[in-house]
């Protein structure tokens, strides 16, 4: 058995990104709000730690890994928030948001098997350390441990994990088959993101609504917002993994090329060397040498696998300059704006203007 890795304690002071803590330009009740999330914060960790606890010591140390690697909490911040348009933080809505975060930690295990990933927030992946077999059922542990916390809030809650849970494999399995061929290749690519990342997130916005009790007729403008700022968040991880600070992101830029995971750069690439021979030759050169070429593995001879890092990370560089890349940004940009469209009948205050700030930090951050 493997040792886990040391615990990272996640700042206590995550709800200020938000802009709500700031003396000069929040508003009291913007204070409000960010301590009363940092507190539930508080409370959604400490579940967290209890949840993914279980007696059987492989289970344990296989289940509370990633955990243990640090997280930034976005999916349970954001049914905290989404709860101050009811009752505010809740039991149920900390049980919610715990089982949220614990169904997008175990999807991370099984997706880093689909993407053969070597690294996860800066340390190896649960597969590279106990192998696929182990990594994948440590996920379906893991997907259990959030059905219980949901069927403990009722039927309606049972469903929205079941229906969520049943995107979420949809959107692997079409990124893993491709689009048909009379699929136009962009649009089957975002509906996968949909799935895949918008469909947690939207589910994240809507459980604190749904458990805090807050008007029904706020629930469609939430999930709306979520499942737009879903796909903007995956845009922008597109752009992430082309970055050249593997030591913010916890990857080798790359990774998804690496492991022939399609990304909209790539997407956008493809269509322009139809006509560009320039995008043509830097298409060519990233299938040669990239696109579903596996890295050596970390226990490989040190130079080969440094010399092949060296030469795909100049291809990785490349393409990040690229105007290809530039306009996946101002796509992410642009569902983001959609995004905060989608919140005009929410009622002006504290809580619109954090979730539009939300979106903006989603296409700001840089890991």
């Amino acid at each position: 058995m493997k040792p886990s890795v040391p615990v990272v304690r996640r700042g206590s002071a995550l709800a200020s990104q938000l802009g709500l803590s700031d003396r000069i330009f929040a508003t009291a009740a913007d204070r409000s709000l960010a301590k009363s999330i940092d507190a539930g914060l508080d409370l959604v960790e400490v579940g967290l730690l209890r949840e993914v606890g279980f007696a059987d010591a492989i289970a344990d140390v296989t289940t509370r890994y990633l955990l243990n690697a640090g997280g930034k909490r976005v999916r349970p911040m954001l049914t905290l928030l989404t709860a101050h348009l009811g009752d505010g933080v809740t039991e149920d809505v900390i049980t919610a948001a715990q089982a949220i975060e614990i169904t997008h930690l175990a999807s991370l295990y099984h997706d880093d098997v689909m993407d053969d990933a070597d690294m996860r927030r800066g340390v190896p992946s649960a597969q590279a350390v106990w192998g696929n077999s182990v990594a994948i059922l440590a996920g379906d542990l893991l997907f259990a441990r959030a059905s219980q916390l949901m069927a403990g809030l009722g039927e309606g809650a049972i469903r929205l994990q079941a229906d969520t849970f049943e995107r979420l494999v949809l959107g692997q399995l079409h990124e893993t088959v491709g689009p048909n061929p009379e699929d136009d290749p962009v649009e089957h690519y975002i509906n996968v993101l949909a799935d895949k990342t918008g469909s947690l997130i939207a589910a994240a916005a809507q459980a604190g609504v749904i458990f805090s009790n807050a008007p029904r007729e706020l629930e469609r403008p939430i999930i709306e917002f979520g499942e737009r700022i879903g796909v903007a968040f995956q845009l922008i991880d597109d752009v992430i993994d082309l970055s050249q600070q593997p030591e913010a992101t916890g990857k080798v830029p790359g990774t998804d090329l690496h492991a022939g995971v399609v990304t909209l750069p790539l997407l956008r690439l493809r269509e322009m060397a139809l006509t560009d021979a320039g995008a043509a030759d830097l298409l060519e050169r990233l299938q040669q040498h990239v696109l579903g070429i596996p890295l050596p593995e970390l226990d490989a001879d040190p130079t080969v696998r440094a010399e092949a890092i060296a030469r795909s990370a100049a291809l990785v560089d490349e393409l990040r300059e690229h105007a290809v890349t530039t306009a996946t940004l101002a796509e992410a940009h642009l569902w983001a704006r959609n995004a905060v469209a989608a919140l005009a009948p929410l009622p002006d205050g504290s809580v619109k203007k954090a979730l539009t700030r939300f979106a903006d930090t989603i296409v700001e951050r840089s890991s």
